[in-house]
């Protein structure tokens, strides 16, 4: 558990800008989330496809990821958020606890795929310094994988399921359905440094 708060303190200092809560805004329901998920792996899987070792291997400036990098990070984060998420899904129901949560869906989105906003990752989901893929098809593959068994317990789910189920994070109370919109939120973020280190001017050509 520790392990998985320290993920949500790294995302804590880019997402703080969005916890007004609007009055209007829309709250999604569990088709949408499983769409989300499906276009989230469908744009990150386009975006690395074709990719050859060496681009896999650039990176922009010294310290920065590489896209190997990036994917290897996607994974290891899914795979711990998911554990949070279940874990906040596996309480008591508390949905007394509703009127105390700030942050809109919509917000989640917005912010954690605001690339102006960085985060530093903790140490257990910070990839190698030359990223363990040599092509993009071995994590593509393994994400598919994950993305099939995650959307499985989703849809095992029900709308209140998620919704009655309040946890504290470092920036406020969220629901068990916000704790996995995170994780699709989160690997949009990704996809985006992805395509920006494709659009350096250094970036290796095919």
């Amino acid at each position: 558990m520790k392990r998985i708060l320290c993920f949500w303190i790294a995302l804590s200092a880019m997402t703080l800008f969005a916890t007004a809560q609007e009055d209007q805004a829309p709250r999604r329901d569990k088709a949408f989330l499983i769409e989300y998920y499906r276009q989230t792996f469908d744009n990150l899987r386009t975006a690395v496809e074709g990719l050859n070792a060496e681009q896999l291997r650039f990176q922009p400036k010294l310290g920065s990821w590489s896209i190997g990098q990036c994917l290897e990070h996607i994974l290891l984060s899914e795979l711990n958020l998911l554990g949070y998420a279940k874990f906040t899904i596996s309480q008591a129901p508390n949905p007394e606890r509703q009127s105390e949560i700030k942050l809109t869906d919509d917000g989640i989105i917005a912010s954690l795929t605001d690339r102006s906003f960085r985060a530093t990752a903790t140490a257990e989901l910070t990839p190698g310094d030359a990223g363990k893929y040599p092509d993009p098809d071995t994590p593509i593959s393994e994400l598919a994988d994950q993305r099939k068994s995650l959307i499985s317990y989703i849809e095992s789910l029900s709308d209140d399921d998620m919704r009655s189920r309040i946890t504290d994070s470092p920036f406020g109370p969220v629901d068990g359905y916000q704790t996995l919109l995170f994780i699709a939120a989160h690997t949009a973020r990704h996809t985006l440094q992805i395509e920006e280190i494709k659009a350096d001017p250094a970036f290796p050509k095919p």
